[in-house]
This record gives C-alpha cells, sequence and structure tokens, in this order.
C-alpha cells in the first residue's frame, strides 16, 4: 500500500530533549496537520495526535495490535530486552484470559476494601508535609506515597523499593527509539531486573494480597504458573510510576493554578475531578503504538500494514476538537472520555487504583491545606515515554 507515502510529513522527532521538556508546540504542529502524519526521522511509523483518531485505533485492537509491542521496536522484527508483558503486549486471546485475572483482582470490590487503608497513609504523610512547610512535592509526597500503598497492597517487602523506580523508568524509556536516555537506563538493568523478577516469585509475596491472588488464580488452572510471575511484573513496572507522575503533575497543576486550588480547598469532594483534569492536561503517559496487522484506513488515510502507529495521547488530551479551552486546567471540567489510561480493551487495568490514590492525596491535602505556592523552579525527569517531574518545591500554608 504506497498511498502510506501520502501521508503529510512532519520533520520533527517526539524524543528529542526540547520536545520532552515542552511537548506541546509540537503537539499543536501535529495535529494541525492532519489525522495522520509521518515522522521524518521514523520511516515506519505514522503519528495520531488528534483525539477522534488516537481513540478509534485504540478500540479496534483487531486491526491495531498490541502484541508486537506498544513501543516504537516491533516486535515481530525484533526480540523485546525482556520477556513480553502478558496484558499489555498481549493480543486476544491471551490477552482475554490474562486481564480476566488482573481485572477481577482490580474490581470494585478490591478497591473499596483498601480504601480505608490508603486513606489513612495519605492523611498522615500530609500531615508530616504541612508540619515541614517547605516540601519537595515529588520526593516529599508523589513519590512517597504510591511506593509505600500499592506494593504493600501487591504484598512485596518494604527492603528495597527503590529498585521499582528504577525499573519502571526503564521499562517506558524502552518504548522509545535507542537514545542516551534509554542507554543510561540500561546500565542499571541486570541487578534491578534480577531483583523485580525475584519478588514476583510466591514466596516473596505477603498471603492474600494482589500478587498472592495471582498465584491462586494459577493454582485454579485460569492462568499457568509460568503466567503468575510475569503478571506480578505487571503490576511492578505499571503501577508506581505511572501514579507518581500523576500525583506529582497534579500538584504541579494546583500549585501554578490557586484559584482552582481554592476551589478544590473550599470542597474537598472536587478531589476525584481535580485529579481527572489533572490527568488531561498534563498526561502521565504520553505516548503508546499500535501495529498495524494489514492494510488498513485511519480517517480514510490509508495505512500500510506492519506500519507502527504512534498515538499521542497527551496531544490527544488538549485537542481542542474534544474539548473547549485545552490549554486551561479546569476542576470544573468533566474531562470525560480522556485516553490518560488509554482506552479499549488495553484500558490500564489498574486506573480505578490509580485514581483512588490521586482522590485521597488531593482531599488530604484539600483538608489541611489552605493555599500550595510554588516554591521555586521545578526540574523535569526525562523519559521517553513518561511526563515526569524530578523536582517541585512547594510552600505549604496550613489551614
Amino acid at each position: 500500500m504506497n498511498e502510506t507515502l501520502d501521508i503529510p510529513e512532519l520533520d520533527l522527532d517526539p524524543y528529542a530533549e526540547q520536545h520532552l521538556l515542552d511537548p506541546y508546540p509540537m503537539h499543536a504542529r501535529l495535529r494541525e496537520a492532519g489525522p495522520v502524519v509521518r515522522l521524518k526521522p521514523y520511516p515506519g511509523v505514522v503519528a495520531c495526535a488528534r483525539h477522534e483518531q488516537v481513540h478509534a485505533v485504540f478500540n479496534d485492537h483487531a486491526t491495531f495490535i498490541s502484541g508486537a509491542g506498544v513501543g516504537l521496536t516491533n516486535f515481530d522484527l525484533e526480540t523485546p530486552f525482556r520477556p513480553k508483558s502478558l496484558i499489555l503486549e498481549a493480543d486476544p486471546p491471551l490477552h482475554t484470559q490474562t486481564r480476566a485475572v488482573l481485572s477481577r483482582i482490580l474490581s470494585p470490590k478490591a478497591v473499596t476494601a483498601i480504601r480505608a487503608t490508603f486513606t489513612e497513609v495519605a492523611e498522615a504523610l500530609v500531615e508530616r508535609c504541612v508540619a515541614k512547610g517547605s516540601i519537595d512535592g515529588i520526593h516529599d509526597l508523589a513519590q512517597v506515597y504510591p511506593l509505600k500503598v500499592f506494593p504493600d497492597a501487591v504484598g512485596v517487602e518494604e527492603h528495597g523499593r527503590e529498585n521499582l523506580l528504577i525499573y519502571g523508568d526503564m521499562v517506558f524509556n524502552s518504548m522509545g527509539p535507542r537514545n542516551a536516555l534509554l542507554a543510561r537506563s540500561a546500565e542499571r538493568m541486570v541487578p534491578v531486573t534480577e531483583w523485580i523478577m525475584a519478588h514476583c516469585r510466591r514466596e516473596h509475596l505477603r498471603p492474600g494480597a494482589f500478587g498472592d491472588q495471582i498465584y491462586q488464580a494459577a493454582d485454579a488452572g485460569e492462568i499457568t504458573h509460568e503466567q503468575a510471575p510475569l503478571l506480578v511484573r505487571s503490576f511492578l513496572s505499571a503501577g508506581v510510576d505511572t501514579t507518581i507522575n500523576g500525583i506529582g503533575n497534579a500538584l504541579f497543576a494546583l500549585a501554578h493554578h490557586p484559584g482552582e486550588y481554592a476551589k478544590l480547598h473550599a470542597d474537598p469532594a472536587l478531589a476525584r475531578p481535580a485529579f481527572e483534569e489533572a490527568l488531561r492536561w498534563e498526561s502521565t503517559a504520553q505516548t503508546f503504538y499500535r501495529t498495524a496487522v494489514r492494510d488498513c484506513k485511519i480517517a480514510g488515510v490509508p495505512v500500510a500494514a506492519n506500519i507502527k502507529v504512534l498515538c499521542m495521547l497527551a496531544a490527544a488530551n488538549r485537542d481542542p476538537r474534544k474539548w473547549p479551552n485545552p490549554d486551561r486546567y479546569d476542576i470544573g471540567r468533566r474531562p470525560s472520555g480522556h485516553v490518560a489510561f488509554g482506552a479499549g480493551i488495553h484500558g490500564c487495568v489498574g486506573q480505578a487504583v490509580a485514581r483512588l490514590e490521586g482522590e485521597v492525596v488531593l482531599t488530604a491535602l484539600a483538608k489541611r491545606v489552605r493555599r500550595i505556592e510554588v516554591a521555586g523552579p521545578h526540574t523535569r525527569r526525562l523519559n521517553n515515554t513518561l511526563r515526569a517531574l524530578d523536582t517541585l518545591p512547594l510552600r505549604l500554608i496550613p489551614a
């Protein structure tokens, strides 16, 4: 299907440092260029930056598969650096089987059961932060909280949890090109991967916790015992970094929009919409790929088989075709339909837990903090896939 060559082409690299630091001008260029755009540095890739097309690709899993990898590398042509994820990098029927197990473990009932504990930890942590007055929003709050509550829920021991941060950074960097960011991550790969896989084994997981429940599903014959540690790995690789950045980005949004934080402080019940709007406004996962399994069309534009389709989640979430004033952070907005957690059958299986974490942290802040002030310049941790902060100096004014 040579018609692929007729797609508009832009000479830009989404992974260039300038675009990772400030992606929004690039997103606007991509959206305005057309519903499907070619990127000159990546000949086997087409990009979709408009909400309609990103949503459509995610919801057509039969045409746009995940099993060839959700990053730039095509796993049908190259061997992945680690065994493929049985949930993120799998298609039906395997995906249907493994997702059913994880969906049950992370069911609404299960999330309700952990709510009290998650709330108690959030309130205690926010109390400590308020007592300090001046904090680093990332290292004192956004990083500490998910690294405590989610591994606890999975059943992972406390010692060595910093390895989860290193591993998550590496996994999400691996979804981009072989650039300096990936090279730096890969330098730490071997010992960290060994720690991760060791802590995916049943003997290292607390009985009854989420991780052990995966092994119980293997005992029941729903999955194999060989699949069980890989599914635990999915929890550990995707369930920490993303939520850290989601909370960090929400703190950034609220600190830079004091009027919106004043609304939240006046009504802590707005914590969930405030977090949801932050996910749209500053999307944690900026990009994911699909692979066209056959010659097809996106928005009437021909796309050849085996082409990688770069879905620009963050660009879609600020598409003016979908939302009025999309660059404005507005906690009164109901950003239903945002794709920060993906969409379709591969939508984030743990999104209910992530939403719970964001909600209880922002609720605790709203009740105890009258105003959040920016206390200095922030710095970013560049990653090929994630929108991440490294430091976020804040001043918390108590209620």
